[in-house]
């Protein structure tokens, strides 16, 4: 009969949707989690382990973002459901169901399935990966043949130069063995990555070469090139320093490069080391370095001593260099810039005559080594000492009261109790509690067992067996002592009770865990107290201060600074004395009181020009203003100029504060930089010279300060610096932004003064330069004007980027060559309408000028734009040095 059989099809059905409605909504209500942002596998569109985050994107390259919203947009969006009415039990989009899907009709009409679509996503997803590395690759090449080319250009500039023409020729048969030996060391490393893949194992293609993405030339291409062109340039009138900088060169290749005779890697390659000094033993090597001397008096050419004895070391001293400077900056320099900084170091070291480096050889080198030697376990103490939490140091022990008098009997009662009655000395006082109260803290190793085996002591205490393996029958109804209770103990939290020994507080925390070791430099000092390790601190600040004061004024010839620059820098003369006379030297008043107190054996006081050189028609009418007013005047008026723009620069940035973002105020110390030095430069560069070398020690010395975090200088120094640091400055333990800034303005001055004739009389001899040159104030005008126009621009209408990508845009290109083209145009014209004898002697037209400045400004930019293995505050700086100077601008 029709009402005995199964239900009908449609009844059916009905159940199976009610039973799927029924299943689906339990699945929903299971995957509710307190983890609102992470999705469980069965919520996730493909299969997975675990729960699911998706990772952080990379902060871009404004570096704007901060930490935690980095954090947040890591983190996935919740489940939403789609627009439009759904019922109560209805499947949201993307959960599994138990049930197959259906599959999907294509666009001719066949019913394509689910597993088909998946497929070719795949594939048209991998197609688009692979094309989209094919066009990266093709845009990395053009930028690493773009910077090839930009190198290949400014070398053609220096050999075309008429100046550097005799010195190349002097040392061409050093320079043809350095580049034959460049050229092999290039053209057989791929070949020795074949051989290597070889000789491990059987590669599966026939060439197993790829160049990653993520490969930077920049350690091949400038440290050798930028040594090579700038001791060229500075040869024309100092030809000694020519041979120690092909060694440096070759010295400054990358490791990797050079084959290795030792299997541990070790940091001095002989075979490098014999590659680097054979050209030493070329013929006519030493011709050049024998025969240089010094002379002021004739203005020839500022040349020094180096012999071959000393040139053979380069190479160890090149790498220990490189290697300590590793270990003192760890990554807040790469590695093109650690080869540059040492290659640098080595030429202030053994090359340095002028009176401005040798000041700045005494300051880095003397009193570098000073502090490093004398200092460095201090500053690793006080590192140390600042990165423990102060709840990691050792409580104070605090001072026991007496016991009163009723403490006392009742104690004494208590232990009576216990002998008498053989009751629990920590019971309370009344003799009927048979039960022991739990700790409030659940995670405490005293916290007591179960009542029930609180109060029973075995009757076979000497038994070996452990006690997990006795029956609760063989217990005794009678207490057992408190040390036998303690042993009692839980092992795990939330678990069954377990019964073991009980865990060792230094060894393990509260819950059971093993606590993590702490490192060496930690556990001497978390047996201090707060206040003990104040005081620790304070008396490594007053250790460094001392030896800071001490390495400055100790009178020894290989310790004291102000002894090395006595008698390198003011020949003889003390060095405070010598400075009064400089700066206040042509104050009437003070050079009465000078001779009268007969202090002229101290305070140096500097010659009165000869009458007929104020009225001499080969000086221009600025240096004619400067003689009438007098040097040392000049110098004061300068060096308020200096105090006042520097003072109205902060009240800007302080002023600015709570309006503009941080890469606005940073750029008005850009464009300090740009109002002090330009007009001062060609006034008295040696002066400018001297202010940069001691203003860029105080740098030093104060960020060392900072990175030790002792008192009471490194928190102010930190808060003042915070607010202006950017991502460079987050790589590693050193600031240096402001420190680079300083050396991009500094280091075209000094080379350009270490390439000219110096002259000079008395105290003062070695002091001034007969010429003046654009190149000068090439580093001012590249990181004053260029840099900030570059940034306030491209990052405002910065939209067309370049091919290779990144944050440069072509608008801020654009703007960066034109800021460097008109600073140059106006250091040109300051230079003639100030009268100055220009070093080229030969003044081009303005339209020769402008279009020799054009090629320059554009140069410097394009190397900013492709620039990436370096830091540009430095490497452009010296890249337009190099390129205005060899052209003559």
């Amino acid at each position: 009969m029709p009402d005995h059989r199964g239900p009908s099809p449609a009844a059916r059905d009905n159940n199976n949707d009610e039973q799927t409605a029924f299943i689906q909504g339990r699945l929903l209500l299971r995957s509710r989690s307190p983890q609102l942002y992470h999705r469980q596998t069965s919520e996730l569109l493909e299969a997975s382990g675990s729960y699911t985050v998706r990772q952080a994107p990379l902060p871009t390259d404004s570096g704007t973002e901060a930490d935690d919203e980095h954090f947040l947009k890591g983190l996935p969006a919740p489940r939403r459901i789609h627009k439009g009415l759904r019922g109560r039990n209805e499947v949201s989009s993307g959960t599994s169901t138990p049930f197959a899907p259906p599959a999907y009709p294509d666009e001719g009409g066949r019913r394509v399935s689910p597993d088909a679509k998946k497929d070719s996503a795949r594939v048209q997803t991998s197609a688009g990966v692979l094309e989209r590395r094919r066009r990266k690759r093709a845009t990395e090449i053009t930028r690493r043949c773009t910077e090839l080319l930009i190198i290949g250009v400014l070398g053609l500039f220096v050999c075309t130069n008429t100046q550097v023409r005799p010195a190349l020729r002097g040392a061409s048969h050093e320079l043809a063995y350095a580049g034959i030996v460049v050229a092999v060391l290039i053209l057989m490393y791929p070949v020795r990555l074949l051989l290597w893949a070889y000789w491990h194992g059987n590669p599966s293609r026939r060439f197993p070469i790829t160049i990653p993405l993520s490969f930077d030339p920049a350690p091949l291409f400038y440290p050798p090139t930028m040594t090579l062109l700038v001791a060229s340039l500075i040869a024309t009138d100092n030809p000694a320093v020519l041979l120690p900088n092909i060694v440096l060169a070759l010295c400054s290749l990358p490791r990797a490069l050079v084959p290795t005779l030792s299997p541990t890697g070790e940091d001095i390659n002989p075979l490098h080391w014999v590659f680097a000094s054979v050209p030493l033993f070329v013929p006519r090597v030493g011709s050049g370095l024998s025969t240089a001397s010094t002379d002021y008096e004739g203005g020839g050419a500022l040349s020094t001593v180096l012999l071959p004895e000393a040139a053979i070391l380069l190479y160890p001293l090149h790498c220990s260099l490189v290697r300590i400077l590793h270990s003192l900056t760890t990554t807040s320099l790469l590695a093109a810039e650690l080869q540059l900084l040492s290659t640098g170091l080595i030429n202030i070291l053994l090359l340095s005559a002028s009176p401005q480096i040798t000041i700045l050889r005494a300051m880095l080198w003397v009193g570098g080594l000073d502090i490093l030697v004398f200092c460095c376990k201090p500053i690793q103490w006080g590192v140390s000492l600042a990165r423990i939490p102060k709840w990691r140091f050792k409580r104070p022990t605090s001072t026991t009261k007496p016991e009163s008098a009723f403490i006392s009997i009742l104690i004494r009662w208590r232990r009576m109790r216990h002998d008498l009655f053989h009751t629990s000395l920590d019971c309370s006082s009344c003799s009927s509690c048979e039960t022991i109260d739990e700790s409030d803290n659940a995670d405490d190793p005293s916290a007591k067992i179960p009542k029930g085996l609180s109060r029973v002591r075995s009757s076979q205490e000497d038994d070996a067996s452990p006690i997990q393996d006795r029956d609760v029958s063989s217990f005794s109804s009678v207490d057992g002592p408190r040390e036998r209770r303690a042993q009692l103990t839980k092992l795990h939290r939330h678990t069954v009770p377990a019964i073991g020994r009980r865990r060792n507080l230094q060894t393990h925390t509260p819950s059971g865990r093993k606590k993590r070791s702490a490192s060496i430099s930690v556990k001497n000092f978390v047996s201090l107290t707060y206040r003990q390790a104040v005081i620790r601190k304070w008396i490594y600040a007053v250790y460094i201060y001392l030896c800071i004061v001490s390495a400055i004024f100790v009178p020894l010839p290989i310790i004291g600074i102000k002894d090395m620059v006595m008698r390198t820098s003011f020949h003889g003369d003390e060095p405070v004395g010598w400075a009064i006379g400089y700066l206040f030297g042509d104050i009437q008043w003070l050079r009465w009181q000078i001779v009268s107190r007969n202090l002229g054996w101290w305070i140096c006081l500097p010659p009165r020009p000869p009458q007929g050189m104020l009225q001499s028609a080969s000086h221009g009418w600025a240096e004619r203003v400067r003689s009438s007013f007098g040097e040392a005047n000049t110098r004061l008026i300068l060096s308020a100029y200096f105090l006042i723009t520097i003072a109205a620069g902060l009240i800007i940035v302080f002023r600015l504060s709570p309006i503009c973002e941080v890469d606005t105020r940073r750029k008005v110390f850009h464009f300090m930089m740009v109002f002090m030095f330009l007009p001062a430069t060609y006034i008295d560069p040696c002066f400018v010279a001297l202010a940069l070398t001691i203003v860029l020690a105080a740098f030093l010395l104060l960020d060392l300060l900072r990175a030790s975090q002792l008192p009471p200088l490194s928190k102010p120094l930190a808060f003042f610096l915070a607010p202006y640091i950017d991502g460079r400055d987050l790589r590693g333990p050193i600031v240096i932004s402001h420190i680079f800034l300083l050396i991009g303005c500094a280091i075209p001055l000094w080379l350009s003064l270490g390439s000219l004739p110096r002259t000079g009389q008395g105290h003062l001899m070695g002091w001034g330069v007969p010429t003046r040159e654009v190149a000068m104030i090439s580093g001012i005008v590249c990181v004053g004007l260029g840099d900030a126009a570059a940034s306030l621009i491209g990052r405002r209408y910065g939209h067309r980027k370049w091919l290779w990508g990144g944050r440069k845009s072509l608008e801020g290109s654009t703007a960066f060559a034109a800021a460097v083209f008109l600073g140059l145009m106006a250091a040109q014209l300051w230079l003639r309408q100030g009268g100055w004898v220009a070093t080229t002697r030969d003044i081009d037209p303005w339209r020769t000028t402008m279009q020799k400045t054009g090629i320059c400004a554009s140069m410097a930019s394009l190397t900013e734009a492709v620039l990436t293995g370096g830091n540009d505050n430095v490497i452009v700086p010296v890249i337009l040095w190099t390129c205005v100077k060899s052209l003559g601008v």
